[in-house]
């Protein structure tokens, strides 16, 4: 497995510990859609809400916007994986867009930013 791989899946795994460590129940990680994916599909429990997470991952902060890379395409993609994850489990639920930045190593203790609720899905969405 590359090197940036490797950290991606480290990262992931800090956000699921950290996601689990506040209440929230992770249902998936890595779920695909066609090519479509989402890191993770989590809940806080007794709610009525999915959150769909992007994952960013970086050994360092420098000259690095995460926010960047949630461009209009990306967008795109997140609301049709989440529609489609709500159709294939015919789930009655509402959802929002979170992200997570995860900066550092494993070796380090990573640095991780949670921002929820990052942005509303358009009104149309093209697949």
């Amino acid at each position: 497995m590359a090197k940036h791989n490797k950290l991606g899946k480290e990262g992931e795994r800090a956000a699921c510990d950290f996601l689990i460590s506040r209440g929230f129940i992770v249902r998936e990680t890595n779920w695909r859609l066609g090519h479509l994916e989402i890191d993770i599909v989590a809940q806080e429990p007794d709610t009525n809400c999915l959150h769909i997470i992007e994952v960013k991952t970086r050994a360092s902060d420098e000259d690095f916007d995460p926010m960047e890379s949630i461009n209009k395409a990306k967008i795109r993609n997140l609301v049709n994986a989440a529609n489609g994850y709500i159709e294939h489990f015919s789930l009655p639920m509402s959802v929002q867009f979170d992200v997570m930045i995860i900066v550092g190593t494993p070796t380090d203790e990573f640095d991780i930013r949670y921002y929820p609720d990052v942005f509303d899905p358009p009104l149309r969405t093209y697949r």
